[in-house]
């Protein structure tokens, strides 16, 4: 992989501008450049894949309790932004679905399985290739299960595992899984371990990015992308004199070579 195929990855959309997992911060992000969007998946009590990043709806609407207890209609009735902002009052929770058919085409999806629900992980397979975007997504999550879940039922789809640390069997296990990336957490990610992850054919691509201090950091060790709260930033950074070459920012890159 060269420089100029760097994932700058908006994490749940350009979230530090707009409410996280709505169409307003994805939107924004496609706005600011990027080629890469980042979102959380969670299934309804009656087997819909929504866009959300946490367990409940508490934090992020203005209604209570797990996700996995409302419907598809009861979710979508919910307002997702007022608590970012009054301008975005009226937001609400997108369908999966929703956001492949929005995007498809612009953007590569990078779709973190967060819940624990009975069969996310197939269902969440099913809806790609639905709308036919193998190619366009590729599938996260801190839970090896979800991984072992993804790689059995749907091998086509490009894979990655989330890390807060990466170890010697950790990287075992994920060759054996057939894993494209592994994702270590920003403030791991060093100059020796990315060069040792290439070294194996892995694609590195750093989380939990919270400055700008640590974003150069990323950029400097030789990632080769990371997901990022302020994409506009990180673009900027890329595009300048400072980064280590003169980045151009490309259309999506899931793998290396």
């Amino acid at each position: 992989m060269t420089l100029s195929a760097f994932m700058v990855i908006a994490h749940r959309g350009a979230s530090s501008y707009a409410p996280e997992n709505t169409f307003a911060a994805f939107d924004l992000a496609i706005r600011m450049g990027v080629h890469h969007i980042e979102l959380d998946v969670e299934a309804t009590s009656d087997g819909h894949i929504v866009v959300i990043h946490d367990d409940t709806v508490d934090r992020t609407t203005d209604g209570s309790g797990p996700v996995t207890e409302h419907t598809l209609e009861a979710l979508q009735t919910l307002d997702a932004g007022s608590w970012f902002g009054a301008e975005f009052a009226g937001a609400r929770i997108p369908r999966f679905d929703e956001v492949l058919s929005r995007y498809k085409g612009q953007v590569h999806i990078h779709t973190e399985i967060k819940g624990r629900s009975t069969y996310l992980s197939q269902q969440t397979a099913d809806v790609v290739r639905q709308h036919g975007m193998m190619d366009q997504v590729t599938i996260t999550s801190f839970q090896k299960t979800r991984l072992e879940e993804i790689r059995a039922y749907a091998p086509e789809l490009t894979t990655g595992w989330l890390l807060a640390d990466v170890s010697d069997p950790v990287i075992s296990q994920a060759r054996d899984l057939g894993l494209r990336q592994i994702c270590p957490r920003a403030n791991t990610v060093t100059a020796e371990l990315v060069s040792r992850l290439h070294a194996e054919d892995f694609v590195v691509r750093a989380w939990g990015v919270a400055t700008e201090a640590l974003m150069r950091h990323v950029v400097q060790a030789g990632a080769d992308g990371m997901t990022v709260n302020f994409p506009d930033k990180l673009i900027a950074y890329l595009s300048s004199g400072d980064s280590p070459s003169s980045f151009g920012i490309q259309p999506p890159a899931c793998s290396r070579g």
